[in-house]
């Protein structure tokens, strides 16, 4: 079977089921609300100080909305591995890689889009809520920290999907994922300069931020959660060719 109406079918999947369409929207909603939270903070307190970082107040929510994003990826792989549905489409595809392919670009690009659209969100809600505080955001970082959004929520919803895929299991990945989001980000990976600044989320998020001190820049620490998303894709594809459905 061609790509294209596997790729629908795949599309199909996951525009029908309701939850998935929720988590969608939940990555948009969840993101801009804390970083309204965060700006709101920001601009009730003293003075900032030379540190301030406005670029990274108004996408602090994506440290939150990526816990949806991951919740996406993963849900839409574990549904597949849920009432012998796998069977099922690799009966209709036998080409396991392919499906396993469209599968992927499925969770990807809706992913992406929803990431541009949170990252727009993301950055008039920051900004309105920094006030004064927000001026010294230019337009070009700004639409870095858009288009780095996108970027980096797609990615991680494929690193869930690709997880998902080898463990079997949406709730093994998720029991994975967000501790280790939550502890690594906010205890670990406060640490600059180390192993901590190559994680995948760690790495993602310095295009978040107007300048960074460790050893990536932006768009190469987005290239390094890309390669973390890309095992993890590989991984998943193997899982799918050599076990048994």
């Amino acid at each position: 079977m061609p790509f294209t109406p596997v790729l629908h079918s795949e599309w199909l999947k996951i525009r029908t089921l309701r939850s998935l369409v929720a988590g969608l929207a939940a990555v948009v909603l969840v993101t801009a609300a804390f970083s309204a939270i965060a700006g709101l903070d920001a601009s009730s307190g003293e003075s900032p100080g030379e540190d301030f970082d406005p670029l990274f107040s108004a996408f602090f929510g994506v440290s939150f909305g990526q816990i949806a994003a991951i919740a996406f990826g993963a849900q839409a792989v574990s549904s597949e591995f849920q009432g012998g549905a796998l069977r099922v489409s690799l009966a209709a595809v036998p080409d396991r890689i392919r499906w396993f392919a469209a599968k992927a670009t499925a969770v990807g690009v809706p992913a992406l889009v929803v990431g541009l659209v949170t990252g727009f969100v993301s950055l008039a809600v920051g900004k309105a809520v920094l006030g004064d505080r927000g001026s010294g955001l230019s337009w070009g970082e700004g639409l870095r920290g858009v288009v780095g959004c996108g970027l980096y929520l797609a990615l991680m919803a494929l690193f869930a999907a690709g997880l998902t895929a080898l463990l079997r299991s949406g709730v093994a990945t998720l029991s994975i994922l967000i501790p280790f989001l939550l502890i690594v980000s906010f205890v670990v990976g406060g640490v600059s300069g180390g192993v901590a600044d190559f994680l995948p989320d760690k790495a993602g998020q310095v295009v978040f931020h107007e300048t960074s001190d460790g050893a990536l820049g932006p768009w190469s620490g987005l290239a390094v959660t890309a390669l973390w998303a890309a095992a993890a894709l590989a991984a998943g594809a193997w899982s799918v060719r050599r076990r048994d459905a």
